[in-house]
């Protein structure tokens, strides 16, 4: 994941700053309970996009993928991760990632991965 140790809530929309204060007011529950890790799915294309709901996990880490979830129920977080979801992943080719929050440690991250097409032209003579 990319650094985001230099974000805060300066360089975040209102909403994303109040979705993002809301979340980390969640910690001490979410610690009491035993987990470790909350996670948003997402993942666009063609101007369409969907992310999953919210999962949990009890994992020394996270990883997209790697972990299974807990049942644990936090869909009333879900409107706050969405909130962090980032803007246009979905356009052209689109992009899909995670919005983690990582409960110990009391931070935010999120993993944005965009697709993209490339070709190559070759011309010559025959």
């Amino acid at each position: 994941m990319e650094n985001t140790a230099s974000r805060n809530n300066e360089v975040l929309h209102p909403e994303q700053a109040a979705a993002r204060a809301a979340l980390l007011r969640e910690c001490e529950k979410l610690a009491a309970a035993g987990i470790t890790f909350v996670a948003v799915h997402f993942d666009g294309y063609g101007d369409d996009g969907a992310t999953e709901e919210v999962k949990c996990y009890k994992s020394n880490c996270y990883g997209s993928n790697e972990s299974e979830s807990v049942d644990y129920d936090a869909a009333h977080l879900q409107d706050h991760f969405e909130a962090l979801v980032p803007f246009g992943y979905e356009n052209d080719c689109g992009g899909f990632g995670d919005v983690v929050l990582d409960v110990g440690a009391r931070k935010l991250a999120v993993e944005r991965n965009d697709r993209f097409e490339d070709y190559t032209t070759t011309t010559y003579e025959v």
